[in-house]
């Protein structure tokens, strides 16, 4: 090749990559607004052309120029006119045939076109997309962010044209070493623009975010505060209640907060009475409702509190899966699915695992008076000495109570799952989450999940260093699946490191394909039903034995996809704890919880 046309090259080359880092370098997702769904959208839901990245090979050809022939001997490599169609929100695995099992680069486009008001401003908003994404508006490169669960969005006000504008949005959902979660975890990597796109028009300033929920320890005062975006941060700021002929007037200072302090006669939301109020908040160009609802959950010495009263959490894990559909649940549809069962097992808590959820889920248990555990994906084996990992983790903490922050069915964060105390620099890391989640928000209860506890001679012995900051001691265990049985239930005896804080049996079961029965079944090795149904008869005997109780949560709800579950005849790349098949059969087990449920 003559020298001079390599030099060229070289430099083309060199100046595409530099210009990449240095969009990577500032470009950054903002943390999304609070209350999406009220705001005056414009939604971006539906079918998009898509072309698949398997090689990574769309980054080199600049996908997003989205160029074309100029002259007859020009030709380019791809081409999103004639490419495939997927919907959005959905995750790509369930949609194409070639795409199950795929993990890699899918570039997503989207065409529209949006005549902005005057004096206003124009937001695109993502539920959330897994895992890495990048954004291009028109080109341009306007943004990125790394999570696959939480909400994010990007100011366009001056980026956007006349006529047709062109979205396109490079989604890699690859497991990294140093993700959120990591490389190995027990369900099927969903990938795609899994929950809702759209376009958010506000006025200048607008209403950014709020805080309204009782003060802890009260159940009447309200302690709060709201935010607003704009140059016009100093601003009178008014608060209804319309139910409460309450109404309150306050002003925002310099940093656009406004704090809020008032009490009421409320009506306090629980799972038998799930109460919920029209709130409304007004400035001079913008306004919000909600529906909130006011309650008050507190630990006392060894027991959990609901509004004052003694509460036994009776809960199930949940993963966010359309069991039916064998894909990512996204819809209210799929949450009334999924929370009507719950709610037929005789639960009053859904630990929604092993990250956070879409709204759909959380409001809706909200209506349906379904208290909600919500989790970071902190699962298993983080690299907690990487300091690009704490950055994730504090990123991912912030954007979950902000969305959730005023959910009165949200009771618990959860901020880690089944991680190991000799990791290098791991309770250090969860500690200092810890106290970052209680300065975010002090009304709801915080817990680490546990499974490093030890079994011998038919004692349980449950310690870890992160008990230390938890309210709840929340423990993982499966006697009679992956540990056999030492000794009758009912002899089993505990020793629990900080015996004055409430303990949670966060999972317990074992696996059995739906169908698959038979008298003599006493092995695990059978995958029966009676089996399965035999470790939850001993598991409740055990619970007695539990000192401190609060509650329970079997794993899980439906049989669900997971990679990792390989046996070809009762698997078949499910995990079959559920106590559903993913067709909604009730397994032998089932009929042992809701008993259970009924009688606490």
């Amino acid at each position: 090749m003559n020298k001079r046309i390599e030099v060229i090259l070289f430099k083309g080359w060199a100046w595409m990559v530099l210009s990449m880092l240095l969009a990577a370098v500032n470009a950054h997702a903002q943390t999304a607004m609070i209350n999406a769904q009220s705001r005056h959208t414009t939604s971006l839901n539906g079918e998009w052309n898509v072309i698949l990245d398997p090689t990574g090979i769309g980054e080199w050809r600049q996908i997003w120029q989205e160029r074309k022939p100029l002259v007859k001997t020009d030709f380019v490599e791809y081409s999103f006119e004639g490419s495939p169609l997927l919907k959005v929100p959905g995750d790509f695995n369930s949609q194409m045939r070639e795409l199950t099992y795929f993990e890699g680069i899918v570039w997503y486009k989207k065409e529209f076109s949006y005549a902005a008001g005057k004096n206003k401003r124009l937001f695109v908003h993502f539920g959330a997309v897994n895992y890495l994404t990048d954004v291009y508006l028109n080109g341009e490169k306007i943004g990125s962010h790394e999570g696959g669960f939480t909400p994010f969005q990007f100011e366009i006000t001056q980026k956007i044209k006349p006529g047709t504008n062109s979205l396109i949005v490079k989604v890699d959902n690859k497991r990294l070493k140093n993700g959120l979660p990591g490389l190995g975890y027990d369900w099927l990597n969903y990938g795609g623009i899994t929950r809702d796109v759209n376009l958010i028009e506000t006025g200048n300033t607008y209403i950014e975010d709020y805080s309204i929920q009782l003060r802890k320890g009260s159940q009447k005062e309200v302690s709060g505060w709201v935010k607003l975006n704009g140059a016009d941060k100093q601003n009178h700021i008014k608060i209804r209640i319309p139910e409460l002929k309450f109404e309150r007037s306050v002003k925002s200072g310099n940093n656009g907060v406004a704090g809020l302090q008032f009490s009421s006669s409320f009506k306090l939301w629980s799972p038998d009475d799930p109460k919920l109020y029209k709130v409304i908040i007004e400035t001079e160009t913008d306004t919000v409702e909600d529906e909130i609802g006011f309650r008050n959950i507190a630990v006392k010495g060894n027991k959990v509190m609901l509004n004052g009263k003694e509460i036994f959490l009776k809960g199930i894990n949940i993963h966010e899966e359309n069991p039916f559909k064998g894909a990512r649940a996204f819809s209210k549809e799929d949450a009334l699915l999924l929370l009507n069962q719950a709610k037929q097992l005789g639960c009053n808590l859904v630990r929604l695992a092993h990250y956070p959820h879409n709204e759909n889920m959380i409001k809706q248990a909200e209506r349906m008076g379904l208290m909600v555990w919500s989790e970071l994906p902190v699962y298993q084996h983080i690299e907690f000495s990487d300091t690009a990992v704490l950055s994730k983790m504090d990123l991912m903490l912030k954007e979950m109570v902000r969305r959730d922050r005023n959910r009165c069915s949200v009771v618990i964060w959860s901020l880690s799952n089944e991680t190991y105390d000799g990791t290098p620099n791991r309770t250090k890391a969860l500690a200092s989450l810890t106290q970052v989640c209680r300065q975010l928000d002090s009304t709801r209860l915080v817990t680490h999940v546990t499974n490093s506890q030890s079994y011998n001679n038919n004692a349980f012995k449950v310690w870890d260093s992160l008990y230390k900051y938890t309210d709840i001691i929340s423990v993982n265990e499966y006697i009679g699946w992956y540990i056999p049985w030492q000794g009758k239930p009912e002899n089993v005896t505990w020793n629990v490191a900080f015996p004055g804080k409430p303990v949670f049996i966060s999972e317990f079961g074992g696996e059995a394909l739906f169908g698959n029965v038979s008298e003599a079944a006493d092995e695990a090795a059978s995958w029966r039903e009676e089996y399965q149904q035999q470790i939850y008869i001993k598991q409740l005997r055990m619970f007695n034995t539990i000192p401190n109780l609060c509650g329970v949560a079997p794993w899980l709800l439906f049989d669900y996809r997971s990679l990792g579950r390989m046996h070809p005849v009762y698997q078949k790349g499910y995990n079959r704890k559920g106590l559903l098949s993913e067709k909604g059969e009730r397994k032998k087990a089932w009929f042992i919880m809701e008993q259970y449920y009924k009688r606490k």
